[in-house]
């Protein structure tokens, strides 16, 4: 599937799966996001779906890789301090749906298919999105989008 280009706004951390470092790192992040209502500071928000993005990959999943969680903007005209601004440009993208309790590894379960799966990956900028679907953590949805070549 195509998707359009879009911007994003919002905190960000550099991390690796080397290790087990981003299952430490990305909680984190997801808790910032949520304990300090990062969501509600983000200007010229387009909706509240959540964006989880992989990107800036040095190589590939097995290397050192940026994660940004925010919302989609009109715009990245006004940028708030101590966050980050990102476009990810027009792309084909494979879509998988994590379901399940997402308090218990359901998205990531999700990505370990995709990482064991033989895609052709562009290691360009990869997306997860937290919509009204998600709300219900026992018994959710999460698409996953995986940029291809």
């Amino acid at each position: 599937m195509s998707i359009k280009r879009f911007s994003i706004i919002g905190i960000a951390i550099r991390t690796t799966n080397e290790g087990g470092k981003s299952g430490k790192d990305i909680p984190q992040l997801w808790n910032k996001f949520i304990s300090e209502n990062i969501g509600d500071r983000i200007p010229n928000k387009l909706d509240n779906a959540i964006y989880c993005v992989y990107t800036d990959y040095e190589k590939d999943h097995t290397k050192p890789y940026t994660t940004i969680i925010g919302c989609k903007v009109s715009g990245l005209d006004e940028i708030p301090n101590d966050m980050i601004g990102k476009t990810i440009e027009n792309s084909t993208y494979e879509k998988f749906t994590a379901k399940g309790n997402l308090t218990e590894g359901a998205v990531y379960n999700e990505w370990l298919k995709i990482w064991n799966s033989d895609l052709n990956r562009s290691f360009t900028s990869d997306f997860e999105v937290y919509d009204q679907r998600s709300a219900n953590l026992q018994n959710g949805e999460v698409d996953i989008y995986i940029a291809l070549k």
